[in-house]
């Protein structure tokens, strides 16, 4: 199906293949994950590291985790540093300290693509799709629908093309019209061939993720041993709030761990419902939930590649809703990134709002998240594009929308624009103007007039009348013209014919097998 798609033009902006303004094709910013040139927001004084770290090992050492995988509690008794109880395993802190100290400060991930190379952790920023609602909702069908494959596909292609997304997580749609059983296959197939960005495993069973691995390998023409070498893709697990792990996690986990491939650990802690209300109680229930797999993947594999996430927010008292965006969810995000640098682990962070539609409060939320992930120096931001109904919708038109703040926050961390040099003071440039005339037309000026501010592909800078004039389109109603004119140029990215029909061929293989069990 996807082979069948038509494209025509390739994506890019100004260092892409196109740089044109108008309906057909975008000019949008270059490749560049940014470098993070800000200082870290750290809310927490050397006193509220110390409690918040106390509280996470003593949650470790006097509660315990709950590990329902047997094999991983295995692992953990024979280190003869746990005590455990049937499924409950506890841990003291010099221990966890001590094993999570193996993890390295900061890797790389490296997709078939080594152009698209990431390095997760410093002071590098990077910016990753939607991932896995299972409903999608665009202007056009104009209300909230399962996902489909076409969907699915019309949202890795807008992954591909937007230099600002970096990494493609899961599903950016769950697509409801192919069995659970051998979804993963073709996904990953539509993954592995409209983009050559860093992909995902979700850890859902053995099969799905040995699966992806080796579609990973097959696509980037790698050997078994050039695959191990360094990280090809990564997973994300999410602890089973509050205080469990359970059994397919940690299975992926423990695999992709033994395999050299990139590990994320995110504890869904929502105050009020998953954790405690307070914001440093789930600050620190969420740092025990996450150091607890950190400490699993170093004695399966020392020097495994880490990172701990933060989806601490809180929930609507009234209605039990999760809320994103939110005063609380910024500070707890800046404040597991203070933490995150104590423990000398990069961190992840997320794109998110409980918006329904791409409106201003999707914006306002949206935005509020980013830029707390910004400020709490993440490496990885999930759900940075797309994302609405707290998860449950993947939006075309959000994702367009999001990509206009993405591109803000790479120009804000372009050194241009702090940059101190005598043509940048400019003495001369204002000795020329004087106290008459202006600066339209000096030289200065028009050395520099084309790249001197960020020049947006979306915003409409007209006024009222002018606006109005050219139809008074709203932002969102743009949005879906530039998604219709992406998804009708898009042309996906090179692949050796051998290694496209190799990678189908182990799909068909792997569907009359069966591929992954499932409970229905």
């Amino acid at each position: 199906m996807a082979e069948d798609l038509k494209r025509r033009t390739r994506s890019g902006g100004r260092a892409g293949s196109v740089a044109r303004r108008g309906s057909a094709v975008i000019e949008q910013m270059p490749w560049n994950p940014p470098i993070n040139t800000d200082r870290p927001t750290e809310p927490l004084d050397a006193t509220g590291v110390e409690a918040i770290h106390d509280g996470a090992m003593r949650i470790l050492e006097e509660i315990g985790i709950t590990f329902l995988n047997p094999e991983a509690v295995e692992i953990l008794r024979a280190s003869g540093g746990c005590t455990i109880e049937g499924e409950n395993v506890r841990m003291g802190r010099d221990f966890v300290m001590e094993m999570i100290a193996k993890a390295p400060e900061q890797w790389t991930i490296t997709p078939r693509n080594p152009d698209h190379k990431l390095t997760i952790g410093g002071r590098h920023l990077n910016f990753g799709n939607v991932s896995s609602p299972p409903s999608y909702w665009d202007m056009k069908i104009g209300r909230k629908v399962t996902g489909t494959r076409e969907m699915c596909q019309h949202l890795l292609m807008l992954s591909q093309y937007f230099n600002c997304v970096h990494f493609v997580g899961g599903y950016p749609v769950e697509p409801q019209d192919i069995h659970a059983s051998i979804r993963h296959l073709d996904v990953l197939y539509d993954k592995l061939t409209l983009t050559d960005k860093v992909a995902h495993a979700y850890c859902l069973g053995k099969e799905r993720v040995e699966d992806v691995m080796e579609m990973v390998r097959i696509a980037g023409g790698l050997s078994h041993e050039e695959f191990e070498e360094t990280p090809r893709m990564y997973t994300n697990i999410n602890s089973t709030s509050p205080l469990k792990h359970d059994f397919p996690m940690l299975d992926g986990w423990m695999r992709l761990a033994r395999r050299n491939q990139g590990l994320v650990v995110t504890p869904f802690t929502l105050a009020g419902a998953m954790a405690p209300v307070t914001m440093a109680g789930a600050v620190a229930q969420s740092l025990a939930e996450a150091l607890c797999a950190v400490v699993l993947a170093q004695l399966v594999r020392p020097g495994a590649c880490c990172a701990i996430g933060t989806f601490t927010s809180n929930v609507d008292m009234k209605s039990g809703s999760p809320a994103f965006g939110t005063p609380e969810y910024m500070r707890a995000t800046q404040m597991t990134g203070q933490m995150a640098r104590f423990y000398k682990l990069p961190m992840r962070a997320s794109g998110v709002c409980a918006a329904n539609v791409p409106d201003g409060q999707a914006i306002w939320e949206t935005s509020n998240s980013l830029w707390s992930a910004v400020q709490s120096g993440a490496h990885m931001v999930y759900h940075a594009a797309g994302w609405l109904e707290g998860g449950l919708i993947a939006s075309p038109e959000k994702f367009v929308m999001d990509c206009e703040i993405l591109q803000h926050i790479e120009r804000y961390m372009d050194p241009m624009l702090t940059a101190t040099g005598v043509d940048d003071i400019a003495i001369e440039a204002i000795r020329e103007v004087g106290d008459q005339g202006h600066f339209f037309g000096i030289q200065h000026t028009q050395d520099r007039y084309t790249t001197a501010f960020y020049q947006p592909f979306l915003s409409d800078w007209r006024n009222f009348e002018a606006w109005e004039a050219a139809g008074a389109v709203w932002t969102p109603a743009r949005a879906h013209q530039v998604y219709q004119d992406i998804i009708a140029s898009f042309e996906a990215p090179p692949m050796e014919d051998s290694i496209r029909e190799e990678l189908a061929a182990f799909v068909e293989r792997r569907k009359a097998e069966g591929g992954a069990p499932t409970d229905f």
